[in-house]
């Protein structure tokens, strides 16, 4: 009794936050400022329509292609990676090795690399450096393990060669671990704010670099501020509701593997 008490004070106490954030961006700017939150009662828009003016929907809409179209592409190497490597490929260290290197510690070497490119302030700076995640590579690796080895053996006796074998074995019994890594792809790239930051120019900027924009012009309008923090969650937390089960699964099961 007393364990579930202490469960539901814990959550409870983490839900405030969100709970408060989504409270203010439907509340009139009025009742935020007046303290008596609890006993007047007030539902708008206008926060959200304030968002529509300053040119949330258009940041909105870009980090959602951006961030899809890195998920892809990491998916797919990381898919042919995978594969490689559980064929015999000598590489496995190679990516734990950058699990284990701070991403912070990539940013100068990238950013120089970028200028010498000439891939400063475009798109393709947000794109070309996701493209690979060794993350992604070292969860697929290990649900590809998993799978028998015999079921692939079998599949070669048939005279199947490795586009068959990626194509119509492994990608549909790997298609949970597929959605699973592609959640988790789609959350690192869509949370991202320094880098962006540094390497994309205003023509090219994210949602969440936009919301420290916002942060700055109205830095105590809270209503307008809750109301863009929510909507630019929102596409996160729908994902990771619809696929939660799978995501949790597959970690473990990669993890193990």
């Amino acid at each position: 009794m007393i364990r579930h008490l202490f469960v539901l004070i814990t959550a409870f106490l983490v839900a405030l936050p969100f709970l408060w954030m989504a409270f203010a961006a439907f509340i009139p700017q009025e009742i935020v400022y007046s303290g008596e939150l609890l006993s007047r009662f007030g539902f708008t828009l206008a926060n959200f329509q304030v968002l529509a003016k300053e040119g949330f929907w258009g940041r909105m809409g870009f980090s959602l292609a951006v961030s899809s179209l890195v998920t892809f592409l990491q998916l797919f190497t990381a898919f042919l990676a995978a594969y490689a490597i559980k064929e015999g490929l000598k590489v496995l260290p190679f990516f734990l090795l950058l699990l284990a290197v701070p991403a912070e510690l990539l940013l100068v070497p990238l950013y120089g690399l970028l200028k010498s490119l000439h891939l400063l302030d475009t798109v393709w700076a947000l794109i070309l450096p996701f493209a690979a995640s060794p993350f992604i590579v070292f969860l697929l690796y290990g649900a590809m393990r998993s799978i028998p080895e015999e079921l692939l053996e079998a599949a070669r006796l048939d005279g199947a060669g490795h586009r068959v074998l990626l194509s119509r074995i492994l990608f549909p019994l790997m298609r949970p671990t597929l959605v699973a890594a592609g959640v988790l792809a789609f959350a690192a790239h869509w949370n991202l704010v320094l880098y962006p930051r540094i390497v994309a120019g205003e023509e090219w900027k994210t949602v969440q670099t936009w919301l420290t924009d916002l942060q700055r012009k109205y830095p105590a309008d809270w209503g307008i501020l809750s109301a863009a923090a929510l909507a630019a969650t929102l596409p996160l937390v729908l994902i990771y509701l619809v696929y939660e089960r799978r995501v949790i699964e597959s970690v473990e099961k990669g993890l193990k593997g």
